[in-house]
């Protein structure tokens, strides 16, 4: 149990390194035209799909069937206005990390309750696995894109973005070990990180995806949510 709960946390992971990989040479290799924009602001709006899936389908759910009214509130907001401030902080020292942020409040909590269902629901657990690593994918492809364009290099980017792939092991020995009997915290964390996802969604990514008299663009965040979707319902 222990080592297929190491081996798939780990492949979940690993794709957000994959993902900034394939944004490091496709912003090198593939030139510059009209198409490769509109692969690019596609993949935006994909991921902000993917994201918004995991807020309806996943973080806010599960929140709402383990916490009372009050904290289910207090936590939500709590993300929201956190992230606002730091979108904010970050914004005047000419930063563009929200997508980073919003991958990483997406990952972290789906890997910790990954962790606590492999103690009660194998194959659920390795669905749920399959779900976190094809979500990291476009995510951390245009957090790649973010960060370079606000001055980060690629080796830096990469390394982040090697180390980050581990933090879902990370979460998920913490959900297994310390959390599977504990939902309450659980969906607190979800709530928290629906609040903040959201708020980012919506003051940085999916305006960012908008490509001007271009219609298709949008058809992404709603293949994006279908993945969501589909994901749910195997699962």
């Amino acid at each position: 149990m222990l080592n297929q709960l190491i081996a798939f946390s780990i492949l979940s992971g690993i794709t957000v390194f994959i993902g900034g990989l394939l944004a490091r040479f496709f912003n090198h290799h593939v030139k510059e035209s009209p198409v490769k924009y509109e692969i690019i602001h596609f993949l935006i709006s994909f991921g902000a799909g993917i994201m918004l899936s995991a807020i309806a389908l996943v973080l806010v759910p599960r929140g709402m069937e383990d916490l009372d009214l009050v904290p289910l509130i207090i936590t939500f907001i709590s993300g929201a206005v956190l992230f606002m401030l730091i979108d904010e902080k970050l914004a005047k020292n000419g930063g563009q990390t929200s997508t980073l942020l919003a991958m990483l409040m997406d990952f972290i909590p789906e890997s910790i309750a990954l962790g606590a269902l492999f103690a009660t629901d194998l194959n659920a657990a390795i669905l749920l696995a399959i779900f976190i690593g094809l979500q990291n994918l476009p995510e951390a492809f245009n957090a790649y894109r973010d960060l370079v364009q606000s001055g980060w290099s690629v080796k830096r980017t990469l390394v982040i973005f090697f180390f980050t792939s581990f933090l879902g092991l990370g979460g998920a020995l913490i959900g297994h070990f310390f959390l599977s009997d504990q939902p309450t915290i659980t969906a607190s964390m979800m709530t928290f990180s629906a609040g903040g996802i959201l708020y980012l969604l919506i003051q940085d990514i999916i305006p960012e995806g908008k490509l001007e008299n271009d219609y298709k663009i949008s058809l992404g965040a709603s293949i994006g949510f279908l993945i969501g979707m589909i994901g749910e319902k195997i699962i």
